[in-house]
């Protein structure tokens, strides 16, 4: 009777082999398939954000300005320059404890577009996140946002309010560049308004130039 027990035992192993296979397939098919995460673009699929985007007034962030106790997120990385989430740009040195930029010093101002031009591009990134960040740049950047697509779409989903916003928007990114090595602008390569891919990255991409 050993051979009947092993026959079993062969038949077990064998419907259990099949299922496992076949729950594989299954699984595979469904990935790899149309609208399946393994194979989708990130044109391929809407990139839905979890939170509503947050849009402070003029009159909010003036508030904002007077509390005394109020604490700021801040570009970070400038050596020089520091923008707060508040619109102030200042020198490094005048950067307080809670982070935001000290407003009693002259050199700190306040929603400035220095650097930048009429085409929404600046040659200093602080100062593009400071001009960017003014509640009156809300129209401009519900068009970008509008029309974001790929895998900028999905790091736009990710921001939580205006300031979050410009400090991604105004890094250089492929729409910066031509012949992907070369700035299109050197002098004004920080904008937060709308920008198109220029025609040699549209050739790369296999986008039709006319």
């Amino acid at each position: 009777m050993w051979y009947a027990a092993i026959l079993r035992f062969i038949r077990r192993r064998l419907v259990l082999g099949i299922i496992f296979l076949f729950s594989l397939t299954y699984c595979l098919v469904n990935l790899m398939g149309n609208g399946g995460p393994l194979s989708m673009e990130a044109d391929e699929f809407e990139i839905r954000r979890e939170k509503p985007m947050i849009w402070r007034t003029l009159q909010e962030e003036t508030n904002r300005t007077n509390d005394l106790t109020a604490t700021c997120r801040n570009s970070v990385q400038g050596k020089v320059l520091i923008v707060d989430d508040r619109g102030y740009v200042c020198q490094r040195s005048d950067l307080l404890w809670t982070g935001c930029c000290n407003v009693e010093t002259d050199a700190t101002k306040y929603y400035s577009c220095e650097t930048c031009n009429d085409a929404h591009c600046c040659a200093i990134y602080e100062y593009c996140v400071s001009c960017c960040a003014h509640p009156l740049k809300r129209d401009i950047l519900e068009k970008v946002l509008s029309k974001a697509s790929g895998r900028q779409s999905a790091v736009f989903a990710s921001v939580q309010d205006q300031f979050e916003l410009c400090l991604v928007k105004c890094r250089t990114n492929s729409h910066s560049v031509q012949h992907e090595n070369k700035y299109r602008d050197p002098k004004t390569k920080h904008c937060y308004g709308e920008t198109e891919a220029h025609e040699s990255q549209k050739e790369v991409s296999g986008i039709a130039v006319h």
